[in-house]
């Protein structure tokens, strides 16, 4: 990675996953700086990943050529303006996975002329399986995006939108989506358990299913012309069988319309959060 230092404004569990990605992929712990406002937060980081613990924002502005806002939305204005003055004649890369505060509003905050990547992440890259959208000011260039992708695949992969506009989508999508697999099992844990089956059973037999087809689904994405999602479906549901049985109900009571229906109240909150920060 071309960044000398990398600089992070926030030690949660998103910035946590960051470092431990990073020192994962050769990057070298005392090449990285952490500053939070929580002391016991960054004396936990520091002490499980050896990196530096900053002395606050202006300290990571002086220091660091790739600086990630890993605070809460709430908190960004406000993070903004004490790393500000660091910035005087110096443009780092400013990459900010806060959800909902665009980049006009974080160029406000920060001056016109850096480059800035907003990035939607998802809880799964705390063990490295994230997925993230990414969207770019017009001040980030080619080597700035190879930069973030490089740091984002430490942890899973990423992606990049065609519009700022599409990480509203993402966020229903990719963002918030490990919730709506988490409730699906809950239900086919629960269903299973009421129909007789012991409840630990039914949860190992739960999420080893849906490890296994998420797995499945991507081995065969990866290969050269391999099946949609649709096909594997349809593989598995045999005519006249027990899958058909449960897909014909699904179908009938209306699973489509309730998931299209889900995403679009996801969708449509991301962008009033967007509307009410930026």
């Amino acid at each position: 990675m071309a960044a000398r230092h990398i600089g992070f404004i926030g030690g949660g569990n998103m910035a946590g996953s960051l470092v431990a990605g990073l020192l994962g992929s050769g990057f070298a712990p005392s090449r990285v700086r952490v500053a939070d406002i929580d002391a016991d937060k960054l004396a936990r980081l520091v002490a499980d990943h050896g990196v530096a613990a900053a002395d606050g924002e202006q300290q990571i502005g002086a220091d660091c050529d790739l600086i990630v806002l890993a605070v809460k939305p709430q908190s960004m204005e406000a993070a903004c303006a004490a790393l500000r003055p660091a910035l005087a004649g110096r443009a780092p890369l400013i990459v900010s996975v806060a959800a909902g505060v665009t980049l006009a509003r974080i160029a406000r905050w920060l001056g016109p002329s850096l480059p800035i990547v907003r990035c939607m992440p998802n809880t799964p890259a705390l063990i490295g399986a994230g997925a993230a959208g990414l969207y770019a000011n017009a001040n980030t260039s080619a080597e700035h995006r190879c930069e973030v992708e490089e740091l984002m695949n430490t942890v899973g992969l990423c992606a990049w939108c065609g519009r700022e506009s599409d990480l509203d989508i993402v966020t229903a999508l990719s963002g918030s989506g490990p919730a709506y697999f988490f409730l699906f099992m809950e239900a086919m844990r629960d269903a299973a358990t009421k129909m007789g089956l012991d409840a630990a059973l039914a949860e190992t037999l739960t999420c080893q299913t849906a490890l296994g087809a998420a797995r499945l689904a991507q081995a065969q994405a990866e290969e050269a012309g391999g099946p949609d999602l649709a096909e594997l479906r349809a593989r598995v549901t045999s005519p006249g069988g027990t899958t058909e049985a449960a897909i014909n109900r699904f179908e009938r009571d209306g699973f489509r319309e309730l998931v299209d229906a889900a995403l679009a109240a996801a969708a449509g909150r991301a962008r009033e959060l967007a509307t009410s920060n930026g």
